[in-house]
């Protein structure tokens, strides 16, 4: 078994052995994505099997893991400033940096004083067997100057395969990330995923079931399948299955009452899972389909396999069996070589898909992908306009799909209960904030009740 002397450095934990001093206290600050989010809660489960405390940054811990992004500029700046501020205000905590950022960047991080270990998005139980051996030595304090932290970032190969973390199980039983896949290999210009996550690998089918169960047989409601790329799930497996092949067996496990399904690209949202989700109640009518672009010109210089004609017949099939669902996008704006009539007829296709939701983000120039090296780079304050633009659209469609369900009986899955208000979403994902009066004072986390939906329940629709 490797051990952290066989790679090559010095193995330093800040302060003094916690033998001794009770339970260990581990933080842990996650950047980005869902994706991100069920790792970091995957290893915070392994910790507390390990004895530790999961508490919050306030609450000195003796280590800090910092879960970082790269999707874009900003991801990375922010990524890079959590670091320096987090090592100077905690010189006493062992720093980990760990995701996608450390991954593409590890001599950058190594760079940032105050590192204690630098892992990618790879090989994330080191991080455990790094905390579990600073917990068996005392290290006396050493100089800052000695100080060098460890590296083990592991690059890709078309060898990597699919990396099992713990099953998560928390207190609060109502929804459960289930990772089913990792890594992308299609390659679009702009993108940094595939470097950052590596090619696309599928999780074992029988372990997803298996995890599956276990999150059901705890009392969870609902399951949201996360993943990088799902829907090129099953492809590198042997025999080859899809994500649809998935949602069928998972469909049939006891207990089930949610499904909810992560980001799917146009193409791989086949007719076979639309039928499957309008013929059943299980599968939540709430669907994340990226379209990045409303012109086909630069849909094109991205290398997205799909035309605005193709996407809009998506979505007129979905609505036709499914004339409810929610329905949200990625939309990118400011691509290279991105005109004004581009944007244009960009923002005529968006506001005939009639989203209830947009996540639109201006163009990231990121090192090392084709788009960063092509001519005709959109100025910043040009990009800048272009989202607004976008937004307007979005906030119009966003405000009148919530409209259409005013005044209705919905399904509400109860996620948090405080004594001022209850939260929780209805089945196509309307964050709810429900006035105490209506509990009759029993309702817990994981509960699903009947609510009439009413306007001040939406604190959103303040702002749209």
């Amino acid at each position: 078994m490797e051990t952290w002397a066989d790679l090559g450095f010095l193995c330093f934990f800040r302060g003094v052995s916690i033998i001794g001093a009770g339970a260990s206290k581990a933080c842990f600050i996650t950047l980005g994505c869902k994706v991100n989010q069920a790792e970091s809660e995957a290893l915070a489960q392994l910790l507390i099997q390990h004895g530790y405390q999961i508490v919050d940054e306030s609450a000195e811990p003796d280590a800090i893991i910092i879960n970082t992004c790269t999707v874009t500029g900003t991801g990375s700046g922010k990524s890079r400033k959590t670091i320096r501020k987090i090592a100077k205000e905690h010189p006493n905590s062992t720093v980990v940096v760990m995701g996608c950022y450390s991954q593409l960047n590890p001599n950058e991080v190594a760079e940032l004083e105050g590192v204690d270990l630098i892992v990618g998005t790879q090989e994330r139980l080191k991080v455990v067997d790094f905390l579990l051996a600073g917990r068996e030595q005392t290290v006396a304090a050493m100089p800052a100057s000695s100080h060098r932290p460890v590296q083990a970032v592991k690059a890709f190969t078309e060898n990597t395969v699919y990396e099992e973390l713990p099953l998560v199980e928390k207190e609060n039983r109502a929804r459960a990330m289930l990772k089913i896949q990792d890594g992308c290999s299609q390659f679009c210009t702009y993108c940094v995923i595939p470097y950052a996550r590596g090619p696309s690998r599928s999780r074992d089918p029988q372990s997803i079931i298996s995890e599956a169960e276990k999150l059901l047989n705890s009392g969870y409601k609902e399951i949201v399948l996360t993943g990088i790329h799902i829907g090129s799930y099953g492809n590198d497996l042997n025999p080859k299955m899809d994500l649809t092949d998935l949602i069928k067996r998972l469909l049939e496990l006891k207990n089930i009452k949610r499904l909810r399904l992560g980001s799917i690209e146009p193409l791989e949202f086949t007719d076979e899972l639309l039928e499957l989700a309008a013929t059943g109640d299980v599968i939540c009518p709430h669907f994340h389909i990226p379209l990045q672009s409303g012109s086909d010109r630069i849909l094109a210089k991205m290398q997205r396999p799909y035309t605005t004609v193709e996407y809009a017949e998506l979505l007129a099939r979905i609505r036709k069996r499914l004339p409810e669902a929610a329905i949200a996008a990625d939309v990118m704006t400011g691509f290279p070589g991105e005109t004004e009539q581009d944007h244009k007829t960009a923002l005529e296709f968006i506001a005939g898909c009639n989203f209830a939701g947009i996540h639109v983000f201006p163009y990231s120039r990121r090192s090392g992908t084709p788009a960063a090296e092509m001519p005709d780079q959109v100025p910043k304050n040009v990009k800048a306009a272009r989202v607004r633009d976008i937004l307007r659209i979005g906030k119009e469609s966003r405000r009148r799909y919530i409209e259409r369900f005013l005044g209705r009986s919905m399904e509400v899955l109860i996620e948090q209960v405080k004594p001022d208000e209850i939260r929780g979403h209805t089945r196509n994902y309307l964050d709810l904030r429900l006035p105490p009066e209506l509990n009759p004072g029993d309702w817990q986390p994981g509960d699903l009740v009947e609510c009439v939906l009413r306007k001040e329940y939406l604190t959103e629709m303040k702002e749209l």
